[in-house]
């Protein structure tokens, strides 16, 4: 079936070049590690709060961008409302080389679903990051 859109057929769509997740955390801090440490992952910038711990933080490894930033800087910057945060979430999906490598580097991470294959065509497995968020990581067959 082809694909239809409402938007009509003279219209341009603007040039997209990345998206990147922002995940609000309570502590940047405490997240970091599980993507240096147990996947390689750098840390390309931060932003310090004045007691010296990061309320933002990009991290990035083979062109995959991830950010970081607290509860409390994103409320104080008036970027979303406290109301806006409450109840939302977010899962990223991460396609791997190998799911044996990464699952050896995730011991010890808290299990959403333990490794499995899916009826798509890929094995996976999810974890929870110290944010609290879902990280699905799939070795396509």
């Amino acid at each position: 079936m082809p694909r239809t859109n409402s938007v009509a057929s003279d219209t341009t769509f603007p040039a997209l070049q990345r998206l990147t997740p922002v995940l609000v955390v309570d502590s940047v801090d405490q997240c970091l590690p599980f993507w240096t440490d147990r996947l390689g992952f750098e840390v390309t910038n931060h932003v310090p709060a004045p007691d010296g711990s990061k309320i933002f933080a990009i991290l990035e490894r083979d062109g995959i961008e991830v950010m970081y930033q607290s509860r409390a800087s994103v409320l104080a910057d008036g970027t979303v409302a406290q109301t806006e945060l409450d109840g939302h979430s977010v899962a990223l999906f991460i396609t791997v080389g190998s799911l044996d490598d990464v699952e050896r580097r995730l011991s010890g991470a808290p299990i959403v679903k333990p490794r499995h294959d899916t009826f798509y065509g890929s094995t996976e497995i999810y974890v929870k990051e110290p944010g609290g968020n879902t990280v699905g990581f799939a070795q396509m067959k």
